[in-house]
């Protein structure tokens, strides 16, 4: 049976990454999530399909990139370096929640991103991605302490211990007045020049 699932789960996956292949540039999708067309309840097998696809695409590596400059980070590597801790309110949930990880700037300086932005700097902005396809933007200079009083978390911990549903990482902004941004099951972060 369980042999069974994990191929579903991949053909699903599968399927989802074809399905973005094809959708016309500049085109968004449609998340599988929330209440169903005309409020009526949401479809179980839409939350099934992308609760695998989740769970398949938040195994892999944190990928970064700069330019032509990239890495990679597991979970493992991340649990490794310097953390911080931050509390926040969750406007959702209705409550202030803890999480402890890696500012995103010290991942981005390593791949020369500028810790102290100025000039041509500022022109600088991110896009994080969710392993549902959730994306948010930040500007560089919201990301970095020289500039903004917020702190944006590549976070590993809640309270403590392991995210659980929204992980293993989720991208944490402090001093937002609801987590609109916040992009849970981070897989990937690019770093792009405004034009």
């Amino acid at each position: 049976m369980r042999g069974r699932l994990g191929i579903v789960a991949f053909l699903l996956a599968m399927g989802m990454m074809a399905a973005r292949a094809q959708m016309p540039q500049g085109q968004t999708q449609v998340p599988m999530q929330g209440p169903a067309p005309h409020g009526g309840a949401p479809d179980m097998g839409q939350m099934e399909q992308r609760a695998a696809v989740d769970a398949m695409a938040a195994k892999g590596p944190l990928k970064i990139s700069f330019g032509q400059k990239s890495a990679e980070w597991t979970p493992e590597q991340l649990a490794a370096l310097p953390h911080k801790n931050v509390t926040v309110h969750n406007e959702h949930t209705k409550g202030d929640e803890t999480y402890s990880g890696v500012p995103l700037l010290d991942l981005l300086v390593k791949l020369g991103v500028p810790d102290k932005p100025h000039g041509k700097d500022l022109n600088l902005y991110l896009v994080a991605l969710g392993a549902d396809g959730y994306k948010a933007v930040y500007s560089v200079a919201e990301i970095n302490p020289d500039v903004h009083d917020a702190v944006v978390l590549v976070a590993d911990q809640e309270g403590g211990k392991p995210i659980a549903g929204d992980g293993p990482l989720k991208l944490v902004a402090t001093r937002e007045t609801r987590p609109a941004r916040w992009v849970r099951n981070l897989v990937g972060v690019r770093v792009m020049a405004a034009q």
